[in-house]
């Protein structure tokens, strides 16, 4: 991994729906895009996350792969300013799954 991002290996975002999810308020919906941050720090994690929404139909849930504490955190409060709505977060045994909506 480079100071910026990957080297090498696959594309930080994939189209492929990564099926249902129950989120922890109880509501269950289709993952349609994941954005794998996995490994980056800020501000890049957020950059991809506002990246994916631009790039997303309005509906899209998207779920983002962080495991930095801070990135993972900043998350739901750029939503205002990205045109998403924040769903909830759940904790993977090495990361996090924050899942977002496109307006």
């Amino acid at each position: 991994m480079s100071l910026f991002g990957r080297k090498n290996g696959p594309p930080p975002t994939a189209a492929a729906p990564a099926g249902k999810v129950t989120l922890p308020d109880g509501q269950s919906c289709t993952v349609d895009r994941i954005v794998d941050v996995l490994g980056d720090s800020c501000p890049r994690p957020q950059l991809m996350t506002k990246k994916a929404l631009a790039e997303s139909n309005p509906g899209t849930v998207i779920e983002i792969l962080v495991d930095n504490p801070t990135s993972m955190e900043a998350i739901p409060t750029i939503m205002d300013n990205t045109g998403g709505v924040y769903l909830g977060t759940i904790k993977a045994e090495r990361h996090w799954r924050v899942f977002v909506r496109k307006k």
